[in-house]
């Protein structure tokens, strides 16, 4: 198995250097580390690392939640907030970035490292399941017969170009109405 590749982001010296080792200690690699969300932000889309354990107040303009939100615009890499602040204005802040997991400090080892098994575990399944998910609906859009699927309250959530001709209407406007409104029995 490849060791994971961790991003650590961290203004404090000390702090910064405790989790390096620490992390190499559990057998990760500590991909680098970064001071200012800038600077978290050019060695994310650089490196590509598997995680990126993030510190949420950081040197320079670009906090913490703010360099998450640039960086999974541009990313797929699962981020774990490792930060001193757990008031409920931040983690609401923190909450719209889609983190894997939020950590206060200073974490256990044993929490570090189940947090940073669980996030990389999540991403990759997560992953897994938008690859089946192309997938399916790119096998479903190119097959010759129309297919239909609704939600559980009957409402369209999927169908192909061979559907929609057959209902006369456009794919997009059939989504999300009710299947009596678009498929009538004549």
């Amino acid at each position: 198995m490849q060791t994971q590749r961790i991003l650590v982001v961290e203004d404090e010296r000390i702090v910064s250097l405790d989790l390096c080792s620490r992390l190499k200690r559990l057998g990760f690699e500590v991909a680098s580390t970064a001071s200012t969300g800038d600077a978290a932000v050019e060695a994310a889309l650089e490196l590509k690392p598997d995680l990126i354990l993030m510190d949420i107040v950081l040197e320079g303009q670009t906090d913490g939640i703010q360099a998450a939100e640039i960086i999974r615009g541009r990313a797929e890499v699962p981020i774990i907030y490792l930060t001193a602040y757990a008031d409920e204005k931040t983690l609401d802040r923190a909450k719209l970035t889609g983190p894997e997991g939020y950590i206060i400090k200073p974490p256990a080892e044993r929490e570090l490292k189940m947090a940073i098994e669980v996030a990389l575990y999540k991403h990759g399944m997560e992953a897994k399941l938008e690859q089946n998910r192309r997938w399916l609906a790119t096998t479903l859009e190119s097959i010759g017969d129309a297919v239909l699927a609704t939600d559980n309250q009957g409402r369209v959530v999927f169908l192909n170009r061979a559907a929609a001709g057959l209902l006369d209407c456009g794919q997009d406007s059939a989504k999300g109405r009710p299947l009596a409104e678009v498929f009538r029995l004549r």
